[in-house]
């Protein structure tokens, strides 16, 4: 007789790539966007503009992934010494780790009889995986990985940021700085958008979030702008 398996993807295998490229993308929209916007409304030229943006899009970038290796890491460091101060009382104090074991399971609804026969299979099986999974709360799918959230953070932002970019280059000088954040608005959107069914949201919600918050960024900064309102060459 043959066996069908039903595989399900779930959400959370997606938390640790996801929260990195979302925040690098939605960051590196709203930034260099709200900064193009305030140097415009200063008075600058269409050519400072320009490299305003390109050493927005490289130093936010090079930000981004020393920021977010810098926190995923210290988490990892943190995972690592619980993972060894747990191998060790596993090993000085099997039974009270057992029991330990047994009782996070009779709090989850088990009878104390069948809590104790999973213990003890978990425990022959893999004490430790068992013990950093049910106890501390580490798995493969939220265990911390440095240098993909850096790259995803690094790259989500530089893409995020060709939005701008490129919206200088193609739209006219009189209509830059309107045209800018108009596409960097709705860049918002649609980002929100693809981040929210990506994490099985409603879309529109998530839509509407980020671009609220993006118009806020970016009307800020226009104001900061024209109080210095001087043409810069």
């Amino acid at each position: 007789m043959r066996h069908s398996y039903h595989i399900e993807k779930h959400y959370i295998e997606r938390s640790g790539w996801l929260r990195a490229a979302v925040l690098g993308a939605n960051d590196g929209i709203i930034s260099v966007t709200s900064l193009v916007v305030g140097i415009a409304a200063s008075g600058a030229s269409s050519q400072t503009l320009l490299v305003t943006c390109v050493a927005g899009l490289i130093s936010g970038a090079a930000s981004m992934a020393a920021g977010e290796y810098i926190s995923v890491k210290s988490q990892q460091d943190i995972e690592k010494n619980d993972l060894k101060m747990e191998a060790r009382e596993l090993k000085l104090h099997p039974e009270h780790e057992l029991q330990e074991l047994k009782n996070i399971y009779i709090q989850r609804g088990l009878e104390p009889t069948l809590a104790e026969d999973v213990a003890k299979q978990l425990t022959m099986h893999n004490s430790l995986d068992a013990h950093a999974r049910d106890e501390i709360g580490i798995s493969v799918h939220t265990s911390a990985k440095p240098f993909l959230a850096a790259s995803s953070s690094a790259l989500a932002f530089s893409v995020g940021s060709l939005f701008p970019l490129i919206s200088m280059m193609l739209l006219p000088e009189q209509y830059l700085d309107k045209g800018v954040m108009l596409i960097g608005v709705l860049t918002l959107g649609i980002m929100g958008a693809l981040a929210s069914y990506a994490g099985g949201v409603s879309i529109w919600r998530g839509s509407v979030r980020v671009m609220i918050w993006g118009i806020v960024a970016m009307l800020f900064s226009a104001w900061i702008g024209s109080l210095f309102n001087v043409a810069v060459t």
